[in-house]
């Protein structure tokens, strides 16, 4: 099956290297090229592609105005951001614009075209640094500090703000699933690291969708960073 990419960007040099790259993969084709968001949104509208390949600051629409209006009227289109922007707030505002993944511009050729396929297939990605990221904005409580006996100390004060803390209709283990969704870990990754099947984990995704209303890991993890 071929996955249908347009490629979002405001630079000609930057877009006809990404149609280069993308072009040497046999599973993918690049169907158009828009240098601003509301050209973006107009050939969208006329020929829904798989995925959109999403730069985010560019001049008049930008790439979060964009990603809304073409998640909203084509659910089905994925968006993938690529940018050289990877800070709190450009992460966040593309992942609740409805971004199903992020990609820095110093990724490789490889890591582009795999979180290509994965976007198209429904799955959230996003590259190491933007993971991180999102692992530090779930609030994870702090470590245990060991101190000699004779100086009595309180415990560590749980952390306002954590998953389980915030989404207490979840059960534990669906929290743990969530916080790796968050993380961007796929459903063998998450089976693995919590020693289920991957069916199990099918299962408590579905879950954890439904409790938190949501559709996508996109969506999961928006509301995570809300």
């Amino acid at each position: 099956m071929t996955i249908r990419v347009l490629v979002v960007d405001d630079q000609a040099i930057v877009r006809d290297g990404l149609v280069t790259v993308l072009s040497l993969e046999p599973d993918l084709e690049v169907v158009g090229e828009a240098a601003d968001g509301a050209a973006a949104i107009s050939m969208v509208d006329d020929d829904p592609p798989d995925v959109v390949l999403m730069d985010l600051r560019m001049p008049g629409t930008d790439g979060p105005t964009a990603t809304a209006a073409i998640t909203a009227a084509h659910p089905g289109v994925a968006v993938l951001v690529l940018t050289t922007y990877a800070d709190d707030a450009s992460i966040v505002g593309a992942l609740r614009a409805g971004a199903r993944g992020y990609l820095t511009k110093d990724a490789g050729r490889r890591e582009l075209a795999t979180a290509v396929r994965a976007v198209a297939s429904g799955q959230a990605t996003f590259d190491a640094g933007v993971g991180a990221r999102l692992v530090a904005q779930l609030g994870a409580a702090p470590a245990t500090r060991t101190v000699p006996d004779v100086v009595p100390e309180p415990p560590p004060a749980p952390a306002p703000h954590t998953v389980r803390d915030r989404f207490p209709e979840l059960t534990p283990r669906e929290t743990d699933v969530l916080e790796r969704i968050a993380a961007g870990r796929t459903n063998p990754e998450i089976a693995a690291e919590l020693f289920l099947t991957v069916p199990t984990v099918k299962s408590y995704v579905n879950q954890v969708f439904a409790k938190l209303g949501v559709r996508t890991r996109a969506e999961a993890v928006a509301r995570v960073l809300r």
